[in-house]
């Protein structure tokens, strides 16, 4: 499971790269424009659908990393019990949060799908297209979170041992 689950958050990781080089195209094709005298409608609405879905995408490899920043200032005053029963809360808790971002955007999507929503740009792009790359990298986070919760609860170093770099 470990290795399916990490192979999960690189895949996803990957994704997010894959996004930011075509990012960097609409960019590029937006200077390549100006200077050649020519426009493509919606190279800016493009781009941010691309930054936006390598932004999401990218979460849960950067969590599994230990780079999410986190205030440690009270987590690190703490030993033994109180530490680990405040660190599964905060963990617990962000999970939960993660995990009605992951539906909320699930949401968005189908509702967007539903109703046939599509951007106000000069694209006018049926919008549940780029909101998949939000919700896939919201799913993905959760479940991320999730699963160093139950490290946690195992007693295994997770994002808590590879973090307090960051204090």
């Amino acid at each position: 499971m470990r290795r399916v689950l990490d192979a999960l958050y690189d895949g996803a990781a990957w994704l997010a790269a894959l996004f930011m080089v075509g990012l960097l195209a609409m960019v590029w094709l937006s200077i390549l424009g100006r200077q050649l005298h020519f426009h493509v409608p919606g190279t800016d609405a493009y781009a941010g659908y691309l930054m936006a879905a390598a932004g999401f995408l990218a979460l849960a490899h950067t969590l599994k990393r230990g780079e999410h920043i986190r205030v440690t200032l009270l987590l690190a005053r703490l030993r033994g019990r109180a530490r680990r029963a405040l660190e599964l809360w905060s963990i617990g808790a962000s999970a939960l949060l993660a995990l009605l971002l992951a539906f909320y955007s699930v949401r968005l999507v189908w509702l967007s799908h539903r109703f046939h929503d599509v951007s106000t740009a000069s694209d006018a792009t049926p919008l549940w297209l780029p909101q998949i790359g939000m919700a896939l990298g919201c799913v993905v986070f959760a479940l991320a979170l999730v699963d160093e919760w139950v490290l946690a609860l195992r007693g295994r170093s997770g994002i808590a041992a590879t973090s307090t770099r960051h204090e």
